[in-house]
């Protein structure tokens, strides 16, 4: 039950970046990492998506989940007045 409400926060608190740049590194295992830009686009109950530009191409859509974020296995920036690292609290 604590599990969900800190998931619940960690949406709340993503909620308020809908909108926003933002630069995704995901961690794929083996010393793969991945790390785009893009536009933090939509938050739902238990996944957030966000839409990247590639070059040449139509945007992309990733969706990520909010346990990715507690378990790092994800780690988002926000460009909103600088540069802000978005951390799970």
């Amino acid at each position: 039950m604590a599990a969900e409400n800190v998931l619940a926060g960690i949406r709340k608190d993503l909620d308020s970046y809908v909108g926003e740049r933002v630069r995704v590194k995901a961690n794929k295992g083996r010393k793969r990492t991945v790390e785009k830009e893009g536009i933090l686009e939509k938050t739902y109950p238990n996944i957030f998506v966000v839409k990247i530009k590639e070059s040449k191409q139509s945007p992309q859509r990733v969706s990520f989940s909010y346990t990715d974020l507690l378990t790092e296995t994800v780690e988002v920036t926000i460009f909103r007045d600088g540069e802000t690292k978005f951390a799970c609290k």
